[in-house]
């Protein structure tokens, strides 16, 4: 029995595609398709296993980029919908609905603004802040088991340069944001 895992039926094993990519296209480099063909396949897999475990905790990938943009915020864990709207590159409208949902299921309040009547303000609840925190602690745990071949200076390469492959990106898709609603016709 072999130590290498299977890829799902139909899907082909990384050097399989790149011959296949090379045999299409023989410019193609081998080592650069490698690297990036792992690396989508790899971002798959972990929004797969992300997914899995915050539906554990019964909040959706929405949810948590929510509470997460709360519980970067800083205390006290606040925000208005546009401003939250803003940072998740979402519309006014799409927020509305994910607070609304967010709220009914009390992991976030709407309350007035104190010094302003008229804005809203956005707030975690501690059951919100909890389930972000047990999402944490189980990312963890899956994230230390991901790089456990991985050692300390290896992990301090590895980040840097996926770091600066990073950078490139959003150097020349700055307007991105991980979306691709303008490719959505």
């Amino acid at each position: 029995m072999s130590d290498t895992p299977q890829e799902p039926p139909g899907e082909l094993q990384i050097d399989e595609q790149v011959a296949a990519y090379q045999r299409e296209f023989p410019m193609v480099d081998p080592q650069v398709e490698t690297i990036v063909s792992t690396l989508s396949r790899l971002a798959r897999r972990m929004t797969v296993a992300y997914g899995r475990q915050l539906n554990e905790l019964g909040i959706s990938s929405a949810d948590w980029e929510v509470l997460k943009a709360l519980i970067v915020a800083g205390s006290p864990y606040r925000l208005g919908p546009g401003e939250l709207a803003k940072r998740l590159g979402l519309t006014p409208a799409a927020m509305t609905h994910r607070v609304d949902r967010m709220a009914a299921a009390e992991l976030v309040t709407r309350t007035r603004d104190e010094n302003n009547r008229v804005r809203v303000n956005i707030e975690l609840t501690q059951l919100g802040r909890e389930k972000w925190l047990e999402s944490m602690r189980m990312a963890a745990v899956f994230e230390e088991d991901l790089l456990r071949d991985v050692s300390t200076e290896e992990r301090a390469v590895l980040s840097g340069q996926l770091g600066r492959m990073l950078r490139r990106v959003e150097e020349h898709q700055p307007d991105a944001l991980g979306r691709c609603d303008d490719l959505d016709a």
